[in-house]
């Protein structure tokens, strides 16, 4: 195949760079006597790669590497053609085998043997995840589109799952004593509570709280993921309790603490979203919190429902077909919540619910609690996506054989919270004896364990609600 040219918009020396550093696949019979990958290459492609613009240059070049340097069709269509007679001639399994395993090598693109070179090199593994992290801006932005870019971050993404498997990650707790450039990258990446401040912060590495952090082998004392624990004698229903501002306790009393709350995770590394290390990180923590105190009995997060109230808004805006008529609210639900914002329809609510407004009014909190509540009893428990529990907090618990526990009101009352959920947090509980099963229940047969509170709400929402 021919190169194609590149866009006259493209950086001088691209399409020379990348037919130089994207190794071509040596023809199957010459596999294993491929010339070693060359090192000066990939070490010219990152510093190629580095020197460019962030934005439409590495686009470019992302799009360039995925459109012409992916699979061979031609050899693809040759070996599976094999495969097929191999089957239709009932020639000896070893026969079909190795034409199987022609086709399987031919199904490489190109430039995963690019990527395995840039693994080996020092500081390759960093730079793959900086670049998958510009790939999936790009997507997200739709500055790189395409099948053939959506297939090689796919590519990618398979790869650095196996290079960081669990074996390869190391597990370590974060103290106020650690590395200062530690504790600001984990306070900069605290994507669900941000850090106020450096006495915040303090509090959160210190007495009757836990933080760890996963890194890499390869990548010595950097954070990739983080998670925080809250060691407290019972399971906390709201988040101002855990990270409000108080002066850091100095000393633990251990005999109070029975329950471990997982109050936030976060991956301070975009270019690793979609490797598996959240659940990972949860099992170890879990170990790790058994070994140094044996008394705590209950597992439990606290965690955002985020996208909720952008969700009951969307219903509300589909839901306007009659004045005075809505399918979410009882009768007399609707009637006081008409009263206090003196609308009828529901446009004033829903830019209140927009605005973070209506927590204002002590009224129209009491009033909305008990739909909101069963609402979002229902969102988490009932809404879908391809058959898993839509919202994706909710998703990654469930499939790690958590139960969805207890909603609480008011659970995170700053305005993100409000913002995001109307102010309200779910408990999902592990029970360690159950978590297999559960995983298993749920990922086999998308069924949600939940508690009484849950289905009560879930009950009272089929009553009283139409969707």
């Amino acid at each position: 195949r021919g190169p194609r040219r590149l866009s006259s918009g493209a950086a001088p020396g691209m399409e020379e760079l990348l037919r130089r550093s994207v190794p071509p696949l040596p023809p199957y019979e010459t596999k294993e006597k491929a010339p070693p990958p060359a090192e000066l290459r990939g070490a010219e492609f990152v510093r190629f790669y580095r020197a460019l613009q962030p934005g439409p240059p590495r686009a470019e070049l992302l799009t360039r590497l995925a459109r012409d340097f992916g699979v061979e069709h031609g050899r693809v269509a040759e070996a599976a053609a094999k495969v097929l007679q191999a089957r239709e001639q009932r020639r000896e399994p070893g026969a079909l085998l190795q034409a199987e395993d022609r086709l399987r090598y031919y199904l490489n693109p190109q430039y995963r043997g690019l990527f395995q070179q840039l693994g080996r090199l020092e500081g390759g593994l960093r730079f793959l995840v900086e670049l998958r992290a510009d790939l999936m801006e790009g997507l997200a932005s739709k500055a790189v589109d395409g099948p053939h870019v959506k297939e090689m971050n796919g590519v990618l993404k398979n790869m650095l799952s196996e290079w960081f498997c669990t074996g390869f990650l190391n597990l370590e707790r974060v103290t106020w004593q650690s590395p200062c450039e530690v504790l600001q990258k984990i306070s900069d990446s605290e994507a669900v509570h941000p850090v106020r401040n450096w006495v915040d912060m303090k509090r959160r590495v210190g007495a009757y709280r836990r933080c760890y952090f996963f890194s890499h082998c390869a990548i010595p004392g950097e954070p990739l993921i983080v998670l925080h624990v809250a060691l407290t004698s019972d399971i906390s229903s709201s988040i101002q309790t855990i990270v409000k501002e108080v002066p850091p306790l100095e000393t633990e009393d251990t005999e109070k603490i029975t329950t471990a709350i997982f109050y936030s995770i976060s991956l301070t590394q975009q270019g690793l979203q979609g490797v598996e290390l959240g659940t990972h990180l949860i099992k170890r923590v879990v170990k790790e919190l058994q070994k140094e105190l044996p008394q705590i009995e209950a597992f439990s997060t606290l965690s955002p429902i985020p996208g909720f109230t952008k969700w009951l808004v969307g219903l509300l805006s589909s839901q306007t077909k009659e004045q005075g008529k809505n399918e979410l609210f009882t009768e007399s639900e609707w009637q006081e919540i008409s009263e206090i914002t003196g609308d009828p329809t529901s446009s004033t609510l829903k830019k209140l619910l927009n605005t973070n407004e209506w927590v204002r009014s002590e009224r129209l909190m009491e009033v909305l609690q008990p739909p909101l509540m069963r609402l979002c009893a229902w969102y988490l428990y009932g809404e879908k996506h391809r058959g898993y529990a839509l919202n994706p907090v909710a998703n990654f618990h469930l499939q790690n054989g958590s139960v969805l526990w207890r909603i609480n009101w008011m659970g995170d009352t700053s305005p993100r919270g409000i913002g995001a959920s109307c102010g309200m947090m779910v408990n999902y509980r592990y029970f360690l004896e159950d978590t297999a099963s559960n995983s298993a229940l749920y990922l086999a047969s998308k069924q949600v364990r939940a508690s009484e509170q849950v289905l009560a709400l879930v009950a009272q929402f089929q009553q009283n609600s139409k969707l």
